[in-house]
């Protein structure tokens, strides 16, 4: 099974990430990875996701996203050159030997001590996520305290953008507005 990395531009409004968790959900596919924020329009926000699973089954959700309510464009970044990161923090016990060691590999994977305490280093890292892995299992034998990860974030190279096409977002008067439960 392949990972596949799918973006979604959508509205920013309450429950359309409910509405794409539910397809996952339905379908029973699991999401590697899901990371979602604002675009440079307030309107909009930006779903990234990473699932496991065949090119056909990684279409079917694409598909499937687009016939969601709010969902304004879907892009399988397979088919596109791209850009992928992912950050990590990490706290990392050390002592008076360990920390120069743990120094040298943050210089090598490029990462940055943000905190040293007398026995322990919080370290952040950015990059592909097989950065990040080979990373982890080089400081995982000095122990890992407590480690988070946000998860992927892509992009297309070059002039490529998930496009709105002229989309508007509905808008309902007040005395229409559909019910929230």
């Amino acid at each position: 099974m392949a990972k596949h990395t799918i973006c979604a531009l959508v509205e920013n409004r309450p429950g359309v990430l409910v509405r794409v968790l539910n397809l996952f959900r339905r379908r029973n596919f699991n999401i590697d990875s899901l990371t979602v924020g604002r675009t440079q329009r307030e309107e909009y926000s930006r779903l990234t996701m990473v699932m496991e699973g065949s090119r056909k089954e990684a279409d079917l959700v694409e598909k499937n996203l687009f016939k969601l309510v709010n969902v304004i464009h879907v892009e399988h970044l397979e088919d596109t050159p791209a850009v992928a990161r992912e950050l990590a923090l990490m706290k990392v016990k050390t002592d008076q030997e360990t920390r120069r060691e743990v120094t040298q590999l943050c210089d090598i994977f490029r990462a940055r001590i943000l905190d040293v305490a007398p026995d322990a280093m919080m370290i952040e890292i950015t990059g592909e996520e097989r950065k990040l892995e080979n990373f982890i299992e080089l400081l995982r034998p000095m122990g890992i305290v407590e480690m988070v990860r946000t998860g992927v974030v892509a992009m297309g190279r070059g002039e490529h953008t998930l496009k709105d096409h002229g989309y508007q977002p509905q808008r309902f008067p007040s005395s229409a507005r559909p019910t929230v439960l």
